[in-house]
């Protein structure tokens, strides 16, 4: 649980680095699409890889339709409860001339972070490999996660103080979310698949429109390489 909690944290962290990396006004946004990119390849490789096999043992059953659940949940939460969202820089001032639509914006986020750290508890409930694994997946999506939510806020008209709160917020809903399938291990059934559901959703569907945006191959590559480091990883994996 300590771990699980610890590395939770960790991650969220990189929500609040992401955040203050937006309020900065000398930033390079170019590494934070290597970010994208990156976590895009590696996300979706542990989530059809290691999450999807892992929740088809336990619950060969349930596990589709879960699976298409929490996909279909952050489809809902960003396009009709949160309209108008973008994952990845989002500066359309006139998109959000309205302070309540980047709350709204924050808590589709913030449901999301929630089920990182149920994906990261649900790792380590099965097996420490695997939660490592989907620890790496999340924390190289959090900083542009992060960058998102305070960008979103700053285009509401909110202040910079509101934007980094708005990246604390999501780092605390991923230590919940943690720390929830820490104390009931066997959610874990119903948390892995959803979780993985929700990855699957950020990896394509978030996160692989914001590296198809930048011409050339050099992103593609860098989707690849997240990928290929899954990949790697796997080889390495103790049997």
């Amino acid at each position: 649980m300590l771990l699980t909690v610890i590395l939770g944290a960790i991650a969220g962290s990189a929500d609040i680095f992401g955040g203050l990396l937006m309020v900065r006004r000398n930033w390079e946004k170019r590494y934070l699409r290597y970010f994208i990119a990156l976590g895009a390849g590696f996300m979706m490789a542990v989530a059809l890889l290691d999450m999807l096999p892992e929740s088809m043992a336990f619950s060969p059953r349930w596990t589709p339709l879960l699976v298409l659940a929490g996909y279909c949940s952050i489809h809902l939460l960003e396009h009709t409860i949160t309209p108008h969202f973008h994952f990845g820089e989002e500066t359309h001032h006139h998109e959000f001339a309205h302070a309540h639509t980047g709350y709204s914006v924050l808590f589709g986020l913030a449901v999301h972070s929630v089920f990182d750290g149920v994906a990261i508890g649900s790792g380590f409930v099965l097996s420490t490999w695997l939660g490592w694994l989907i620890f790496i997946a999340i924390f190289l999506h959090k900083i542009p996660e992060g960058f998102t939510a305070a960008s979103v806020m700053v285009a509401s008209g909110r202040t910079r103080r509101t934007a980094v709160i708005s990246a604390i917020v999501l780092a605390a809903a991923t230590v919940a979310g943690a720390l929830v399938i820490s104390l009931l291990p066997t959610w874990v059934h119903g948390g892995l698949p959803l979780a993985a559901g929700v990855a699957l959703y950020v990896a394509a569907t978030d996160l692989l429109p914001e590296v198809n945006r930048e011409p050339g191959i050099r992103m593609a590559l860098v989707f690849f390489a997240g990928v290929g480091i899954f990949l790697v990883l796997r080889l390495l994996a103790p049997v």
